[in-house]
């Protein structure tokens, strides 16, 4: 093989799906670059290879990046590999990328399985445009921000997520999205006990709730939002008003009304907070909190 980078994809699960030409560049490369020297060795046991393995993961890679392009520029093949799937996904390999790129460097790849395109082929949800968000992060308010910011992006959501922490982000995304936006879970994907849950938004994180964490490994798939879907802005003022009316605290109110149309609790807490200061004519610069 000529001096270069291979980015190389592995199985996410089913040693089945590993290629023969994936299988040749880790054969031949003269080093391998992988997130967990640990995880990779496996693989390359289970393949009956052996090889030179180098770690490069978000820790050391602004350190690590000036040697791999050493070592090419040196004559060497350098294979990059993720822990499982196709590298650059949720990792800092696309930096490799670029470095090997301008320095006009030899790279290609060996496509492999990737879990973001499998969950989306599994989940009966629309996939002719999607956005990847990774993994949320773990705080309460950082969580809730991120999934606020989510709720502004056209297409199909997929995302990451630890299986204890489930509940707690279907519950973020509802409250940011709307409850009854379809969703789906994907777990295991290619393995023996692969699993695809599907149900809105607060029906997962119901019963996740109530079941709590699965084992395994999971991706979230969510729908886009369906245009006109939903109760349009003066049904909604009317339903919140009648809930403050009724003497219900501004949260009490539209959760409630969140419950019963499926909008964002969020935007929906924001507008009975207008009602009560008895801002009911500022619909100027005031969206349908369905759209």
């Amino acid at each position: 093989m000529p001096p270069g980078l291979y980015v190389v994809g592995t199985p996410i699960g089913n040693m089945g799906d590993m290629t023969a030409r994936a299988r040749e560049y880790l054969a031949r490369s003269h080093r391998i670059a992988c997130e967990d020297t640990r995880v990779s060795g496996s693989l390359l046991k289970r393949l009956g290879l052996s090889g030179t393995l180098v770690p490069y993961h978000d820790h050391n890679a602004d350190a690590q990046r000036p040697r791999i392009l050493e070592w090419i520029r040196a004559g060497e093949a350098v294979a990059l590999v993720s822990d499982a799937g196709m590298p650059l996904i949720s990792d800092p390999g696309y930096k490799l990328v670029r470095d090997c790129r301008e320095a006009g460097l030899y790279v290609t790849t060996a496509p492999g399985p990737s879990a973001v395109l499998t969950a989306l082929a599994l989940s009966g949800l629309p996939t002719d445009r999607f956005h990847f968000a990774g993994f949320p992060p773990t705080g309460g308010g950082k969580l809730a921000r991120f999934c606020e910011e989510l709720a502004g992006v056209p297409g199909t959501l997929v995302l990451f997520e630890g299986v204890s922490r489930l509940d707690r982000t279907f519950e973020a995304l509802a409250v940011a999205l709307g409850g009854q936006r379809q969703a789906a879970l994907c777990r295991e994907l290619t393995k023996l006990h692969e699993e695809v849950r599907r149900g809105t938004l607060e029906e997962l994180a119901a019963f996740y709730r109530e079941a709590g964490a699965p084992r395994g490994e999971a991706v979230i798939v969510v729908a886009p939002a369906e245009k006109g879907d939903g109760p349009d802005a003066d049904t909604v003022d009317a339903l919140l008003g009648a809930e403050l009316a009724a003497g219900r605290s501004v949260r009490d109110a539209a959760a409630e009304v969140a419950g019963k149309t499926g909008q964002p609790r969020r935007a929906l807490y924001q507008r009975a907070l207008e009602l009560e200061r008895g801002d009911s004519d500022g619909d100027s610069d005031r969206t349908d909190p369905a759209r």
